[in-house]
Order: C-alpha cells, then structure tokens, then sequence
C-alpha cells in the first residue's frame, strides 16, 4: 500500500465525495435489481490510483446509508465495493479489472437484493451484473481515460 500523505488522503476523499454524490443524485437508479449505479465507474481507477480503493469504499459506504436495503447492504455492499477494488487494482489490463466488479456485485449483492424484493436470485444476478458490465465496461472506461490525462497533466 502507498504511504499514507496528504494528497493521498485527498484524492480518496474526492473520490469518494464524487462517488457519493453521483449515486444520491441518481437514487431512483443507484439502488434495487437494476442497480444503473454510474458512480460505479470510480471502482476502475483503482487499475492507476490506489487512494480510490479507500475513495470507492468510503463513497459507497456513504451512498449505501440512504439504501431501502439497511445495514446488509451499507455493511455488505460496501465491502464487496473494497474486495472488487482491491482486485481491480491488481489488474493491468482493462476488460480483466472490470471483471471483480461484475462478478462480485452480481453475485453477492443479489443475495440480499433478491430477498428484500422477492425476485428470484438468478434473475437479480443477470440484471446487476449486465447493468454493472455497462457501467463499468463503457463509463468506467471514460472515466479511466480521463483520469490518466489528467493524471499525467497534472502530476496527481
């Protein structure tokens, strides 16, 4: 893990502010089967940012406080949101740091979904993890992108 300085600490707080805010603003699609979570995209940059495992944790940790699926999901979805960015982080290659976060927010994540709502598991599992492959595989790719130029520009 990179020593902990101050512009570390301040990227994962914008990271997470930026994560947090997207899904509040976005609620009626943050949240349910059909979980079009746009802040989702942030679970990438842990591929080229290591302050953004901790910035999508605590921002998702943050979000899941305003879910209709309580303490399981605030517990349980932001650590599934840390293990996804962990093991993004350990990936160099784009299609395979997608694959934590597809897998593990449509597997575990539909546990709890499916029984709150009533659906049936698998139906979950298909609609979240469709739902985060296009959130992560087209938005997450953008915001990849950009966050290497700027990174670059910049020196972040």
């Amino acid at each position: 893990m990179k020593k902990l300085d101050t512009k570390y600490i301040v990227k994962a707080g914008v990271i997470a502010a930026i994560y947090f805010v997207v899904t509040i603003l976005l609620g009626s699609i943050s949240y349910g089967p059909i979980q079009f979570r746009i802040s989702e995209s942030l679970v990438i940059l842990p591929m080229v940012e290591p302050a953004a495992i901790w910035g999508v944790f605590i921002g998702c940790f943050l979000a899941n406080i305003g879910s209709p699926f309580g303490i399981v999901d605030i517990l349980g979805g932001s650590l599934v949101t840390l293990i996804a960015a962990y093991l993004t982080s350990k990936s160099k290659v784009f299609y395979k740091g997608i694959l934590p976060p597809i897998i593990l927010n449509a597997l575990i994540v539909s546990i709890w979904v499916s029984y709150f709502l009533k659906i049936p598991y698998y139906i979950v599992v298909v609609d979240i993890a469709i739902s985060e492959a296009i959130v992560t595989g087209i938005f997450g790719y953008v915001v990849l992108e950009v966050y290497k130029r700027l990174k670059d520009r910049y020196s972040l």
